[in-house]
């Protein structure tokens, strides 16, 4: 079994989406706005799984590990900001290569993005800090989630899965967006979010088939109180997800610049599939 807590996938969708974050921004490819995005977004997830725990039953070892995770996203999102002065290499050089360029098809100058080369970068490796304090946050939720029936391990491979797979659709989906800031993005970086997704894709499929999992709901062993509707509504999510994935990465193949446009859609419509995946999963299964 594993138990459905809105705390605990939000901390869940939260710390996944840090460590794909960081994934990214370790190439220093990817401008420091994307950065700022995705830090905002994922800290006010944390913020928003505190307040479900405080307003309903916390549980102090989950909320002092989450609460631990935000501050390490803070310190990570304070720490950009104030270096944003550097830019970032690839970008940073992207740009002068560009400029470099006009100036010597057409004799003028261009005014260019213009960044402190003797001012230190921001280091990717704060991301990752407050990545793995997330996921620990995870382990930790998902352990006492798991304590109730004794399945312990189940609920923390559950656990750990799901917030990677939410993580990595959410940040290829708003990765995508970016291609429409920072023209000239190389396409390796949404290229190894999105084959991410098709990796834990498995993974996030066979977890929630071990038994007690989804083939009991499928076979009647689990009533889902719809004459075995959801089971089925279940299994077309797990095949819509992995065929999105796999369309969206043939998309990417495309040399044309719309092809990220469309695999940036591809991916909002995982998304929806992805949810519908891990959460009926989670409804069905709760004790």
């Amino acid at each position: 079994m594993i138990e459905l807590d809105g705390a605990t996938v939000l901390l869940q969708w939260a710390a996944g989406g840090w460590l794909f974050l960081w994934v990214t921004t370790r190439r220093r490819e990817v401008g420091l706005g994307y950065g700022w995005l995705q830090r905002l977004t994922f800290l006010g997830l944390g913020a928003l799984s505190l307040a479900a725990a405080f307003l309903t039953s916390p549980t102090w070892e989950r909320e002092i590990m989450t609460m631990a995770f935000v501050a390490a996203g803070v310190v990570a999102l304070v720490v950009s900001i104030a270096r944003k002065s550097a830019g970032v290499a690839g970008q940073r050089e992207v740009v002068e290569r560009r400029s470099a360029r006009v100036a010597a098809m057409t004799g003028i100058d261009r005014e260019e993005q213009r960044f402190d080369k003797s001012a230190e970068e921001f280091p990717p490796s704060l991301d990752l800090v407050a990545a793995v304090v997330g996921m620990i946050a995870v382990v930790v939720a998902s352990w006492e989630a798991g304590s109730v029936d004794g399945v312990e391990l189940l609920s923390i491979l559950r656990g750990v899965t799901s917030a990677l797979f939410l993580g990595v659709l959410s940040d290829a989906m708003l990765l995508g967006h970016w291609y429409l800031v920072q023209p000239g993005l190389a396409r390796a970086p949404i290229l190894e979010q999105v084959r991410w997704a098709q990796i834990l894709w498995v993974p996030e499929t066979i977890v929630f088939v071990i038994p007690t999992g989804m083939w009991s709901v499928l076979n009647g062993d689990i009533d889902d109180a719809y004459n075995g509707l959801l089971g089925w509504f279940w299994v077309a999510s797990v095949l819509g997800t992995g065929a999105l994935i796999l369309v969206c990465r043939l998309a990417l193949k495309e040399r044309q610049y719309s092809a990220v446009m469309a695999a940036t859609g591809l991916m909002y419509l995982a998304i929806l599939t992805g949810f519908g995946q891990d959460i009926v999963a989670r409804v069905l299964l709760s004790p």
